[in-house]
Order: structure tokens, then C-alpha cells, then sequence
């Protein structure tokens, strides 16, 4: 594990906590790259904005990565929606899932709007190892949703007796934590390539799990715990 971490932070001009302390702060608040690096130059750190994009570019995935086995299992309760994020001037399409709690299920960024894109997003959520089977899909009215979820259930990827239903006010939880991603999205004025914002929106999205208290063992709102979570996960002081 120690070989892993220098490997994973070779090559760079600052520590591991340096980096780890950046990254973790832009992903949970509004910032832009030019306010995280007045931030850093106020604390006696001279890093550049166009250093701290790539630091965000290479561990928001990867704390996204080890995070994924640490989550709480969520519930079958699932309350589907999308939201608009733009991409090079182009709307693109973020598919987002959570639970009757309000506990984040999983995401998926897509440049389409259909059955199959739908069909890419419940996949990617029933392969994740906090999800369940749902036995309720709360989705807004879209011909691409019944479609999908007939063909899982044909070809048994999806419980078949789950149920697809249209409750406009039950998915008010995850319409509502849209406007997180909104919020953190605005500072940095939109993306430069599909790459770049999906890479960026896997940091926003595993750093509000947990905040959530998705994580066992890591209380919500409890920023000293999530630290030490953090650099642990990369063999590192806090």
C-alpha cells in the first residue's frame, strides 16, 4: 500500500496532503480554480490554478473509486430524475438516482436522452456495491424509462416485479439535490470536454455521499472525520 500511494503522488511538486486538502475542498464547495489557489497562497502553498485542475482531474475519480465499497447499502426505493449540465457550449444530459432517504444511489453522464441511455444509467447503478434490486423506479414521465426497464426485466437485470411508477412529488428529493451540482458547477463556468466533466461530477458526487454519512463508520457533516476517511483510503495523514 505505501508503493501504491508514492506512485499515485509521484512525480508531484507538493504532499499528498497538500494535494488531498485541495481536492477535497473544491469538490465539496463553490470555488473556482483561481479561488482554491488564493486559498493555497494565503496558507503559505504557491500552486497554480491550471496544477490544481489537473490534481482534480486525476483524484476526484480515484477517490470516487475507493470510496464505492465503504458506502452504506441504500434502499429499494428509487427516485430517478436528470438534470443539464453544459458541456463545450452543448447541453448534455446527468441521469441521477437516490433513495427514499435522500442517500445518493448513483449518476451517470450522457450526451443522449433515450432507452438505452436509461438502460446505461440502471445498469451502472444495480452494479454498485451499496445498491440493491429496486422494488419501486419513481421516474418523471418519459416514454425512454418503461422501455428500458422492459428489456432488464426481460432479460433478467431487473427484479421483475419491480415496479415503474410516475409520483411527481416523491422525486422532489432527488429533483432538490440538483441544485447542489448546479451550485458547484456555476463557479467553473461550464466544462471543456465530456472527459473533464465526468471526471469532475464523480468527485462532486462521492463527496456529498459523504457528507450524507453515506460512509460507514463517518458521521454527516463531520468535516474531521471525512478528512481522516480521505487519507486513510490513500495511506496518509489527515
Amino acid at each position: 500500500m505505501r508503493g501504491a500511494k508514492k506512485k499515485l503522488f509521484k512525480g508531484r511538486q507538493f504532499t499528498a496532503e497538500i494535494i488531498l486538502w485541495a481536492v477535497r475542498w473544491y469538490l465539496r464547495f463553490p470555488i473556482s480554480y483561481r479561488d482554491l489557489e488564493c486559498m493555497l497562497s494565503d496558507r503559505g502553498v504557491q500552486v497554480d490554478h491550471s496544477t490544481l485542475f489537473r490534481w482534480i482531474q486525476t483524484y476526484a475519480p480515484e477517490i470516487d473509486r475507493r470510496v464505492r465499497t465503504h458506502l452504506r447499502m441504500t434502499n429499494g426505493s428509487w427516485r430517478v430524475d436528470k438534470t443539464y449540465i453544459r458541456v463545450k457550449g452543448e447541453w448534455v444530459y446527468l441521469y441521477r438516482a437516490a433513495d427514499a432517504h435522500g442517500h445518493t444511489i448513483d449518476f451517470l453522464l450522457s450526451r443522449r436522452r433515450d432507452a438505452a441511455a436509461a438502460r446505461r444509467f440502471f445498469r451502472k447503478a444495480l452494479g454498485q456495491p451499496h445498491t440493491v434490486n429496486p422494488r419501486t423506479i419513481t421516474v418523471y414521465k418519459n416514454a425512454a424509462y418503461p422501455i428500458a426497464a422492459k428489456a432488464m426485466k426481460r432479460d433478467g437485470e431487473l427484479w421483475r416485479f419491480a415496479k415503474l411508477r410516475w409520483v411527481k412529488f416523491l422525486n422532489n428529493i432527488v429533483e432538490q439535490d440538483h441544485r447542489r451540482i448546479k451550485r458547484l458547477v456555476r463557479p467553473g463556468l461550464g466544462f471543456k470536454s465530456y472527459t473533464r466533466a465526468s471526471r469532475t461530477i464523480a468527485g462532486y458526487e462521492v463527496m456529498a455521499m459523504i457528507r450524507k454519512g453515506q460512509v460507514v463508520g463517518v458521521p454527516a457533516n463531520d468535516m474531521r472525520a471525512q478528512s481522516d476517511f480521505i487519507a486513510a483510503l490513500f495511506r496518509t495523514a489527515a
